[in-house]
């Protein structure tokens, strides 16, 4: 089974770019969007080829948002963790599988000046509950821009970057206790140096240098760990000012994870 994620900035604007070319190599079974900014109305059906669409805008107008496409149906679909103050921006959603729970999210941001990282912190915490509280019933899948490059190796610059949003000592440890709690960075199986970059500031032209974040992930219960067979960067999609990420997973070790 392989799966993508994507961090779209605005879907609208992507399909105007024909940016969905790349899946006719690609093909992935399930394919995860978050900042798709839009309505399932406003953009009229897409992607035939996936045969269950699941959607989670926001509350507000042409702000944040996430959606899945799968050709596979999920058994249950949830918005959201379940928090009023978390889950009005459509951040978050999760669908479950026999064999196991995938959570597509989108990290909010600290902004400059770090004046939500407290509520960011507070996000982290209540995420990793949900993801905990999922854990118990399966195994867990989680993907998408997580707002955060963990280790020094996930950015081009990280000493002048320490206090900035996506790089402080708070953030980076909100990711390390999802990682202690249990989950897995799956691209840090495969690989362990850095330049490997997903997202690029579109305003100073960074991506043609490749001076970047690494803050889109796919994360797995460590009982999927024999199913995992690659997890990979596919820093050729152009489209938006991320690129995507991915996974497959190995169908029969799906089955009788360790």
């Amino acid at each position: 089974m392989k799966l993508l994620s994507w961090n779209v900035n605005g879907l609208r604007a992507l399909l105007r770019k024909d940016g969905f070319t790349f899946l006719a190599d690609e093909r992935p079974d399930i394919l995860c969007l978050q900042e798709t900014r839009a309505r399932p109305e406003q953009v009229g059906p897409i992607l035939p080829q996936f045969s269950f669409q699941y959607w989670n805008p926001a509350d507000r107008a042409g702000y944040s948002g996430t959606v899945c496409f799968s050709k596979v149906e999920a058994h249950q679909v949830r918005l959201g963790m379940g928090k009023n103050e978390h889950d009005g921006e459509g951040r978050l959603l999760t669908l479950t599988f026999p064999d196991f729970h995938l959570v597509n999210v989108y990290t909010p941001n600290a902004q400059r000046g770090l004046l939500r990282l407290p509520y960011r912190q507070q996000w982290d915490r209540d995420f990793r509950a949900y993801l905990l509280h999922l854990e118990q019933s399966k195994p867990v899948v989680f993907c998408g821009d997580l707002n955060v490059a963990h280790q020094e190796i996930d950015l081009t610059h990280p000493k002048a970057n320490r206090l900035n949003a996506g790089f402080t000592d708070e953030e980076r440890r909100g990711f390390g206790e999802h990682l202690a709690a249990g989950f897995i960075d799956t691209f840090r199986e495969f690989c362990k140096e850095g330049g490997h970059y997903t997202w690029w500031s579109m305003a100073t032209r960074a991506r043609e240098r490749n001076v970047g974040w690494r803050i889109d992930y796919f994360c797995i219960s460590k009982r999927l760990r024999p199913a995992l067979e690659s997890a990979f960067i596919l820093p050729r999609i152009m489209g938006s000012d991320h690129c995507p990420v991915g996974i497959i997973l190995t169908a029969a070790s799906l089955h009788d994870p360790a």
